[in-house]
């Protein structure tokens, strides 16, 4: 009798917590989750409101816009126990009488010979400040321009911090004058290769706040035949997340974002992956790149999809990401 009432009182308080879980008003499409590790479209949609709100200005490298967005992250690395890699969060840097700065993170390896080796995870928190009048509107809040590639490499980092479950270290880099010709990324990527960085692979997310077509893959890579990411990637998801966008290599997407420096410092394998295809959002550098016109559903989805592919790439026992001739 004593046996069966404590089972009966073990099912209750299971079946208690699964409907206290139901009731927190998130949709499932709103979350995803691995054990205790939850990435909420809520969670995603108030660091989208913040990084690309009128109080930051368009968050051009060297005004007080983009120190307030600094700011934001470092405390956002703070809250979610990611380390600073270097002395402080702030890796600083001089374009003429501008002072600009990325903000590096890292979450340790947690294996004594892969955790030598560094995953480098980025997108660029900077954008052009001001744009072209629409309505008395002059601020260019660079949404998905690339706050939303921002705020993914944020949640990567705090889904590993918290799992503890990467072999290899994973950095994450978020740059700043990349819309002023990739100045942070290049200082990032010669100042990391000068340490003598054991680099495996660089990814950059470039805009992934909202979807492609259903006919198309989720998302693409730049860069395309330059290794074998995407299969290895897709690979580890279980699905085909990632696939090739043919004007990718006519628009030189490869070299026009954050991974060109890292992959001509180390030469090894670095792309962008995103899931703007220039037809799909008619705001690029507008000044109506706002929050309200992102898709946190999408975005949601597009992170949960790709931490498993991350996880399995960041764990695999040998280095299977690698450059290919056919470029």
């Amino acid at each position: 009798m004593k046996k069966g009432f404590s089972l009966l009182v073990i099912l209750l308080l299971i079946s208690c917590a699964v409907k206290q879980k139901g009731a927190e008003g998130k949709d499932a499409t709103d979350r995803t989750s691995s054990g205790e590790i939850t990435i909420t479209a809520n969670d995603i949609k108030k660091s989208m409101e913040y990084l690309a709100s009128d109080e930051l200005g368009g968050r051009a490298t060297g005004t007080e816009g983009i120190e307030k967005a600094a700011i934001f992250i470092e405390n956002y690395f703070k809250d979610n126990n990611i380390q600073p890699y270097f002395e402080t969060y702030r890796d600083s840097f001089n374009i003429e009488e501008i002072i600009g700065f990325n903000i590096v993170g890292l979450i340790e390896g947690n294996d004594p010979k892969l955790k030598k080796e560094f995953v480098i995870l980025g997108g660029h928190y900077d954008h052009i400040g001001k744009g072209k009048e629409v309505n008395g509107d002059t601020i260019a809040n660079g949404a998905n321009d690339d706050a939303s590639g921002t705020i993914a490499a944020m949640e990567f980092g705090k889904y590993f911090a918290k799992s503890k479950t990467n072999k290899r270290s994973v950095l994450i880099t978020l740059y700043s004058a990349e819309e002023i010709g990739l100045k942070g990324s290049a200082h990032l990527a010669e100042r990391l290769k000068n340490k003598g960085m054991d680099a495996y692979t660089m990814i950059n997310f470039e805009m992934i706040g909202v979807p492609r077509t259903a006919d198309k893959s989720m998302a693409y890579i730049s860069g395309y035949n330059r290794s074998n990411l995407v299969s290895i990637l897709n690979q580890y998801a279980g699905e085909k997340v990632l696939g090739l966008f043919p004007k990718a290599e006519q628009f030189q997407l490869f070299f026009r974002s954050d991974n060109f420096p890292f992959y001509k410092a180390f030469n090894m394998p670095a792309h962008a992956i995103s899931t703007f295809d220039f037809t799909n959002f008619d705001y690029y550098h507008h000044v109506d790149d706002e929050p309200d016109k992102m898709d946190y559903t999408h975005m949601v989805s597009f992170i949960n999809k790709m931490i498993p592919a991350l996880e399995g790439m960041i764990n695999g026992p040998t280095k299977e990401v690698v450059l290919t001739e056919n470029e």
